[in-house]
């Protein structure tokens, strides 16, 4: 699944993937694995992404 919310809340915030690899305790290609689809993102980042942005797992998987 494609999540276009998680390349958009990442640039809103000024924020590069390596960033976002490190706050996650994963590798840059892991998470640009993520933000394009090719690998299913574990619920625990999900929530770790959702509190970093203060948005809901909801919005990040696009369902409001």
């Amino acid at each position: 699944m494609y999540f276009r919310r998680l390349k958009d809340l990442r640039e809103d915030h000024d924020m590069k993937q390596v960033d976002i690899a490190k706050y996650l305790g994963i590798q840059q290609t892991v998470y640009s694995r993520y933000e394009r689809g090719f690998q299913t993102i574990p619920v625990e980042h999900l929530i770790k992404l959702a509190d970093l942005y203060n948005v809901s797992v909801d919005y990040i998987l696009g369902r409001i």
